[in-house]
């Protein structure tokens, strides 16, 4: 069963986000694989970024968590909270789970 990352950043801090930005494309990039899911957190309007969520296909927590420590967000202290969850398909891909 996956677990899901959900990152909430820092107020005020759009502009850690967007300096790391790259760096985290290219780690979730190399990390394509072990993903399920993920995205950025953004305002209406589609601006900006206030956290994210990824899904990340492992049935280990601690990969899970390792996935979130590694990520360049994280080490970039860009995340006020960080929770680590399992997940439970109940809807994927239009298709009815449970």
């Amino acid at each position: 069963m996956p677990f899901a990352i959900l990152t909430v950043d820092k107020p005020d801090h759009l502009h850690l986000r967007t300096s790391a930005r790259e760096e985290h494309l290219a780690y979730l990039t190399a990390n394509k694989h072990k993903l399920l899911a993920a995205g950025a957190l953004i305002e209406d309007d589609g601006t900006g970024g206030r956290g994210g969520i990824l899904i990340v296909d492992t049935d280990d927590r601690e990969e899970a968590e390792r996935f979130a420590a590694e990520d360049p967000f994280t080490k970039a202290g860009l995340f006020e909270k960080v929770t680590v969850a399992r997940w439970r398909k109940a809807f994927f891909n239009g298709e009815r789970l449970v």
